[in-house]
Parts: structure tokens; sequence; C-alpha cells
């Protein structure tokens, strides 16, 4: 019997127990230190994160990203814990990659890799698989290099070009490429669809909310407390790829609005996964009002705030008007409570100028605050102004109880909820 080659160990069928590693660059790049959100990732990835190692480097190590003496420390953690594998928060090189897993003699995976695999489990929808598939196979293309130890036996011949391997590789390139070029005229095809249905809720004059956040901002169920509707929802990272669309009444307006549950945005998503679900975030680029729902529990909601701007902006839909829906209040402690239930808050990112966004507080795992959403959503659709304070606040107290004037608290500086 041939012993395995240790960069291609197959895991157990049970949990992966994964190291999880962070590296901090500086230069004002994205780095979360506890490396909470990649440990939320590997759970939902089906892992078992079993340690977490930070590091701290002025520049990537070309050869082994944290260096030889740090990867020797890693390898000893993973000996240590009997760990199945390594996950790293940011994306490294195809090389690096391969260095790592000979260097720790365990499979390794970076951040995109792990999101890549989350959605490929999750999407349910035709259309879902196919924009998987698409940003996987164009991840994959840049990594053949390390698929084919294998093939060393082909080696170049006389009057032939190339090292070990070279033809096997082309050949799954090819493949790929065509593959690639197949699943893009198919999600062209998705598309026509999709805009010839878009095309028709315009021209009956269908006004378009789209729900867009963070991952795990709550959007599904507040869809869900709207719409009456059994989108699934779970506490946990992209429960929900597949836009799914629902008729919304407005009592207010006397009439009904398109409300989409769209995919959530996180830091670092890959661009090819934003490119492959470009059709599904077209939704939320054609929509007439964005309902931007943020988790106000979050330790970090100001960077999430950001990502999803940034996401935004790619997709063309940094221009639509925005609703800010703080959810999860029901989490905060009772001295991180609003004391209103709607106030103004400056837009986050520089770009925007002085632009103020209305923000409503709400919960809707216990429907608080929904009904004073829906008369937000139809004033803006109704193109009337969003009055300051509307009902009572989240203690239940009316406006003009408030010893703090409106006006005092719009520039969100003493906001309890920036952090």
């Amino acid at each position: 019997m041939t012993s395995q080659d240790p960069t291609h160990q197959t895991p157990p069928p049970e949990a992966a127990r994964a190291i999880l590693v962070g590296v901090d660059f500086g230069r004002g790049e994205a780095f979360d230190a506890t490396l909470d959100e990649l440990a939320l990732l590997a759970e939902s990835a089906g892992d078992t994160p079993v340690a977490r190692v930070v590091a701290k480097r002025k520049a990537p190590d070309a050869a082994l990203f944290v260096g030889s003496g740090k990867a020797d420390e890693i390898k000893l953690m993973v000996q240590a814990h009997d760990a199945h594998t390594v996950l790293f928060d940011q994306a490294i090189s195809p090389a690096q990659q391969r260095n790592l897993e000979r260097h720790l003699g365990v499979p390794v995976a970076d951040r995109t890799a792990l999101i890549l695999e989350i959605f490929a489990a999750r999407a349910q929808s035709f259309e879902g698989k196919l924009q998987v598939e698409l940003a996987r196979l164009q991840y994959l293309a840049t990594r053949l290099v390390r698929r084919w130890s294998h093939l060393e036996r082909q080696s170049g011949g006389i009057g032939m070009r190339g090292g070990p391997g070279e033809r096997q590789i082309e050949l799954d390139r090819r493949m790929i490429d065509d593959r690639i070029k197949s699943i893009k005229e198919r999600l062209k095809k998705v598309q026509k669809q999709r805009s010839t249905q878009r095309r028709a809720r315009s021209r009956n004059g269908v006004f378009r909310v789209s729900l867009v956040g963070y991952t795990n901002a709550g959007k599904s169920t507040l869809f869900n407390a709207l719409t009456k509707a059994r989108t699934y929802a779970a506490n946990q990272l992209f429960a929900t790829l597949d836009t799914t669309t629902r008729s919304l009444y407005l009592e207010e307006a006397g009439t009904s609005v398109s409300l989409s549950d769209t995919v959530g945005f996180i830091r670092d998503l890959p661009h090819k996964l934003v490119e492959a679900f470009k059709a599904t975030l077209q939704e939320a680029a054609d929509a007439d009002l964005l309902l931007h729902v943020v988790d106000a529990s979050s330790p970090v909601l100001t960077e999430q705030m950001e990502e999803v701007e940034r996401v935004l902006t790619e997709i063309g839909a940094q221009h639509i008007p925005q609703i800010l829906v703080y959810n999860k209040v029901d989490l905060l402690d009772a001295d991180q409570r609003p004391r209103a239930i709607q106030d103004w808050l400056p837009r986050i990112g520089g770009e925007h100028g002085g632009q103020r966004l209305p923000r409503i507080f709400v919960s809707a795992v216990e429907h608080d605050g929904l009904d004073e959403l829906r008369g937000m959503i139809a004033s803006l659709m109704q193109a009337e102004p969003v009055p300051e304070y509307a009902g009572l606040d989240a203690r239940g107290l009316n406006p003009q109880d408030l010893t703090q004037a409106p006006s005092d608290i719009t520039d969100g500086s003493d906001d309890p909820l920036a952090r």
C-alpha cells in the first residue's frame, strides 16, 4: 500500500477540526483581531474551529504568507489539536496555498474558498446553482497547478516544451473555460427573464423595494414578518442566497409594493461572486427604494455598513434612496436602547457628502416597529417627507416627552449604537 500525499488528505466524515489564522498587515486594511466572523464562516461550512492564530506583518511572505516561523507555530498547533484543515481570513495565492499545504501537512483554504463552499451548499434555485458554479470555476481556474501532482509522470519529452503534467493541466483549463462560457450563456437567458419580469412590474407601476444588508442582519426574518412569507431564515451566515419577491400591502398608501429579499453581503466578498450574482443583485440595482438592514447588536456595525455601501456602489445601486433599518433591537441592553424609534443619520461613506438617511429601529422577531416602517415606506413612495419622529420610541415614550431635541441627535455624534 503506497503512502498518500499529505497535501491531498480527505477530511473525515465528521466536522473537520479547523485552525483559524488571521494576519494584520496594518495600512488601514480590514482585520478582525478576534476572528469571530471567520469562525462563523467555518461553522457555516460545517467545520469546527479548535484554535485561533493571529499574526502581524508588514507584508505577506511570498512563499508561506505568514512566514516560516509562524508557519512552524501553526504546524505545531495542527498536531496538538489533531486538526484537519487550516483556514486563513485573507485571500492567499495558489503558490502560497500549495506551499502551506506541503509545510503543514493538511488542506489549506482561504476566506474566498470558504465563502464559495458555503454558497455551493446553500444555493437552491437553478439560477443560484449556476451562479455559484461559475464563481467556483473561475476561482479554480487559477489554482489548477496544485491539483495535478499525480500527473508528474507526464514529463515533457524530446521536442516538447513545459514541465510535468502541463498537457493535462491545459486540457482541464480548456474544459473549465468551455464550462464557464456555457454557464455565462445560460445566466444571460435567466437575466433576460428577470429583466422582463422587472419591466412588467415597472409598466404596471409597481413600486419596488429591496432588502439589502450584511449577512445575518435579519433580512429574511424581516421579510417574513412584513409579508407573512415563509422564506428560510436562520441565525447563520448566508442562510438565504436566492432572491424572493412578494407583495407587501401598505395601508397608509392604499396599495401594494413589490418587496425583494436579496443575498447578504460580507467583508471581502469575492469579486467573482459579486460578478456571478449580478443577475440576482440586479433586483437591488433596479429598486425604487432600498431597506438597508443593519444588525443593531453587532459590535462592528459601522464596518458592516461600509461594506454594504461598497457593494452597492459596485453594482450601481449607490444612488437609490435608502431607509436604514436597525434590526435586532431586542438584543440590546437597556442602556443601549434608542430613545426614539425614528431619527436621521449621516450616510456612511465620504462620497455621499452630507446626505442624511431616515433610520428606524425594529425587532423583526418581536414585530416591534414594523407598522412605523410600513409608514416610512409609504411616505417615500408617495414622495412625502419622512417625519423626524413618529409614534412611540423604543421605551414607549411620546416624542414630546424626550428631553433631547430631535436636532441634537441627527448627526449621529452621540449615537449609542455607533461604535
